[in-house]
Parts: structure tokens; C-alpha cells; sequence
């Protein structure tokens, strides 16, 4: 997409009245809708006829679903896709597969009152297409291969005025029993976050014993889903936040949407959260700023703070707080950031430790809890 230029758009949904309700309110927010799609099939066929900065994808379609879309425009023309999923558990497992194809991120599509839901929605549908248009999925792909053979990249660790200490690496982790008691570890992410918090808590070992709080910006409905899937593929026990959870080291709690997750206790290398629905901070909740923020207030053992790729600048104040509190905070760097909003505006508090590209946070992390 040229610099200053309205990103331009393909709307895929097998619904009539939804490809209208959606191009009226991108076209409305500046959005160029230069073609409609009734399936997976069609949309395929529109990417390669118009060259779109963005495509919104609704997952259940006929003829090829969004899945299938998702993969054949990664595999043929990779353009940035945006999913609308219902709020179905069905649709919730096929839009983190599509997510693993390649889609950016996802919007949840309005039930009820469709019309004057999606209106009450329409300028945050409008955000994140913008934003998910600025991705470069070329550099997503090669960041997504990158993941899967291993990264030779070297970690900045200059970004802030944190400690000296060695630069995280691809170096194998520390041994068992070379950590610090009693760990914990807030991380937070927005627009194209889930995959790559999934590649964190998978790269982090058991025997580092770490309480782990994950707030990925993300709508009711689907976080617990989301917890299901990490706690399938790392050795830690994820589950989703409830009022009142507690959880000490090798476990983890992932926000719940649309409630704030505050730490309200701990004792004894245990730490419980509770849900609020108080207003949004910084335009969303959960809010990573509330999670690291209570979490520097109150814990009182080793505690980092990460944040990854996302819009806004959600999680800046929360780096201030751990920073000040004696944490360790690390930010994703830009070239692996699908969108470097979030890590940008962290980075910028100068209270940011290290800035690590994907393959390293992990690594950084484990640094900052190992015994020296």
C-alpha cells in the first residue's frame, strides 16, 4: 500500500446484507472496497484480479470456505486477511486455523441487531483494517519460516536503560534449577498476536517454574478457545482467567474477553486475578496496562513484562510500572511485529530492557529469571 494512500479492500461474506453493511462502513471510514465476494472461491478470484491491500474474510462460506481462502491467497498472492467470525465455538476453531494459514488477525461479526451493532463497531472494524492493511505479508512468511527452521537473528538489548547483561540468543535455555524462585511473567499483544503468543509460551520450559498472565486483545467468546489451543501446545497449564483463579509456577491464566484481569493477591509464590468490567483502558479491555500494572503493585517476587506485536499503545503505562517496580521489560522488534504499535509506544517510555525479534522473546525472558 503507497504511502498516504486509502488501503483498498475485498469484503468476502456469503451474505448479501453483511458484504453491504461492511463495505458501506469501510467505504464510510476511508476505505477503498474495490470488490465484493459471495465465497472463498470468488475471493480468490478477486485478489488476483484487483491487488488488494486487505481482504475481510468471513470464515463459513460456500463452495471454499474462509480457511480455504485464507490458504490459496497466502500460497498465491499473500494479500493481509482480516477474519469475521461469528461468535460460535465452530467458528472460533476455524478462525485460530486460519490464523495459522496466514490471516492477520480477526474481527468478531455482530449478532442481534446486526445494523446497529456493526455501527456501534464501525470504527474499531475500520482500525483494524487499516491496520491489518499496513501488514507486509511477504515479511509475515518469511517470519512464519523463520519460526518453524530457527532464527539466526541477534537480539537488541539497547533500547532502554535496563541492566547489562548478555544478549539473549537461540542458545539453548538454562539448565533446570537455574532460575530464580518463584517467576512471573505478564504478556501482552493486539493485531496479530495470537500465533506468535503461542510461539512464546511453547518456547518456554517447564522447570522454569513461571507464573505466566497472557492479555491478548481479543472478544468474548474466544479467549477460552484461545486457551485451550496454548495449553495444547506448551508444557505450561493454561486455562482461561475466572474471577478469583490463583495460579503459582507452571501455570498460566489468558485474560477473558471483554474483563479486565487485575492481580489482587499474592503469597508464597501464588498469585490470584480478578475480572472487572470497568471502562476500557486505552479504548479496549482486557487491557494489558491493568494486568501489568496491578502486577507490579503486587507481587513481590521476579517479574518481567512483554510486549508484543499489536495497534495502539496499550501496555506502555504497564511497562513504566514493572520498570519502576524492578522488572525486566522486553518488547517484540519491528520486523517481526505484524503491526508495531504497541512495542513502538513501550519502547518509547524508555523503560524497555530489550527488544527482541519473535525467536528471542522467549529467550530474553529466561534471561532476565536466570541466577546469576
Amino acid at each position: 500500500m503507497a504511502v498516504g494512500s486509502s488501503p483498498r479492500a475485498v469484503v468476502a461474506d456469503d451474505s448479501h446484507f453483511m458484504r453491504s453493511v461492511i463495505s458501506d462502513i469501510l467505504e464510510q471510514g476511508g476505505i477503498d472496497v474495490v470488490s465484493m465476494a459471495r465465497n472463498g472461491r470468488e475471493a480468490v478470484e478477486a485478489v488476483e484480479a484487483t491487488d488488494p491491500d486487505v481482504v475481510t474474510m468471513d470464515v463459513e462460506m460456500p463452495e471454499m470456505n474462509g480457511i480455504e481462502a485464507t490458504d490459496r491467497i497466502m500460497s498465491t498472492r499473500p494479500t493481509p486477511i482480516l477474519m469475521l467470525s461469528a461468535h460460535t465455538d465452530e467458528n472460533a476453531d476455524v478462525t485460530f486455523q486460519a490464523l495459522e494459514k496466514g490471516a492477520v488477525d480477526f474481527f468478531r461479526k455482530p449478532g442481534g441487531e446486526v445494523s446497529m451493532e456493526m455501527s456501534r463497531l464501525q470504527d474499531q472494524l475500520v482500525d483494524i483494517v487499516t491496520s491489518v492493511a499496513a501488514v507486509d505479508p511477504t515479511d509475515s512468511s518469511d517470519v512464519a519460516s523463520a519460526r518453524t527452521a530457527g532464527s539466526d537473528v541477534a537480539t537488541d538489548v539497547d533500547a532502554g536503560a535496563g541492566p547489562d547483561r548478555d544478549e539473549p540468543s537461540d542458545a539453548e535455555p538454562a539448565a533446570a534449577g537455574a532460575y530464580v524462585d518463584n517467576p512471573t511473567v505478564v504478556v501482552g499483544s493486539s493485531t496479530g498476536g495470537p500465533t506468535v503468543v503461542e510461539q512464546v509460551l511453547s518456547d518456554l520450559p517447564l522447570d522454569a517454574d513461571l507464573r505466566v498472565l497472557v492479555v491478548q486483545h481479543m472478544p468474548s467468546g474466544f479467549t477460552g478457545r484461545f486457551a485451550e489451543r496454548l495449553d495444547a501446545r506448551s508444557e505450561y497449564d493454561v486455562r482461561e482467567a475466572s474471577d478469583g483463579a490463583k495460579i503459582g509456577g507452571g501455570e498460566a491464566l489468558i485474560a477473558a474477553g471483554d474483563y479486565h484481569m487485575e492481580v489482587t493477591s499474592y503469597r508464597r509464590g501464588r498469585l490470584r486475578v480478578g475480572l472487572t468490567q470497568d471502562p476500557p483502558v486505552n479504548n479496549v479491555r482486557p487491557a494489558v496496562d491493568v494486568t501489568m500494572e496491578t502486577a507490579a503493585e503486587t507481587i513481590t517476587d521476579p517479574l518481567a513484562g512483554v510486549i508484543l506485536t499489536g495497534m495502539g499503545e496499550d501496555g506502555a503505562a504497564g511497562v513504566r510500572a514493572i520498570h519502576a517496580a524492578g522488572g525486566y521489560t522486553v518488547a517484540q522488534d519491528e520486523a517481526t511485529s505484524a503491526v508495531f504499535g504497541m512495542p513502538k509506544r513501550a519502547i518509547e517510555t524508555g523503560c524497555v530492557d530489550g527488544v527482541a525479534p519473535i525467536n528471542d522473546v522467549a529467550a530474553a525472558i529466561l534471561d532476565a529469571f536466570e541466577v546469576t
